[in-house]
């Protein structure tokens, strides 16, 4: 018998058979894990199973390709905190469908599990979370392996005038060496620099160039698109000016 025990953030919920359900987790130390939880769909348990929750795991499987089965502890429930409002819900919603689609199964990410955490716990203050959520999206593409180089530009070397983002690199490019490929960059707004005020015209247009390469770089090994949620959240935050 193989046994772990873990902590995590529930991604999705499925029934399975008449009371059981499986659940998919972004735990801290063994990545997006799969089980099947006894109960889940009951009365007891279903509160406890939403999307954005953080609970205590017990995993148990008799070989350790199986499927396994959860015992499940709640610790924090972010349920209220994001039906107190749309974009509260709408961040919620994208957070998980994008680690449901991006993360490789049972490949643990610790710090982008550190920073998961820390971006949930921040769903009720819907001031700083479009600029959070930017961030993490940065992040993400990082501890997966395509961090985006905005220090300089990758044609002279400055660090001034940095106006577009090459979709081949991903590195910066000012606007006095990119020439008549203009048309082909990306855009590359201040606030992606950690510059200048999150206004949210400026963070939905960061999020379209974080989206350009999560879109091609994290999701074209299973030919996925963005999920529709994550859609919702930049519409919501860009009406926020």
């Amino acid at each position: 018998m193989i046994e772990w025990q873990d902590e995590g953030a529930v991604l999705a919920v499925r029934p399975h058979g008449e009371a059981a359900a499986i659940v998919e987790v972004f735990t801290a130390r063994h990545g997006r894990h799969a089980g099947l939880v006894r109960g889940g769909a009951g009365r007891r348990l279903s509160p406890v199973l939403q999307p954005g929750a953080q609970v205590s795991l017990t995993w148990k499987a008799r070989l350790d390709d199986q499927l396994g089965a959860f015992t499940v502890e709640p610790l924090r429930s972010r349920l209220a905190q994001a039906m107190g409002a749309r974009l509260a819900l709408a961040g919620l919603n994208a957070v998980t469908a994008l680690l449901l689609a991006t993360l490789p199964d049972r490949d643990p990410h610790p710090a982008l599990y550190d920073r998961t955490i820390a971006l949930l716990d921040l769903l009720e203050q819907t001031d700083l979370w479009p600029l959070a959520y930017l961030q993490w999206e940065l992040a993400l593409l990082e501890d997966l392996g395509f961090a985006l180089d905005l220090a300089v530009c990758a044609v002279t070397g400055a660090t001034e005038g940095l106006a577009h983002v090459s979709p081949r690199t991903g590195r910066a490019v000012s606007a006095a060496a990119v020439g008549g490929w203009a048309a082909r960059m990306l855009p590359l707004p201040p606030v992606l620099r950690g510059q200048g005020a999150a206004q949210g015209a400026e963070v939905a247009l960061a999020l379209g160039t974080t989206g350009y390469f999560i879109e091609h770089r994290l999701l074209r090994q299973t030919e996925g698109r963005l999920p529709p949620a994550r859609a919702r959240l930049i519409a919501l935050i860009a009406a926020q000016d």
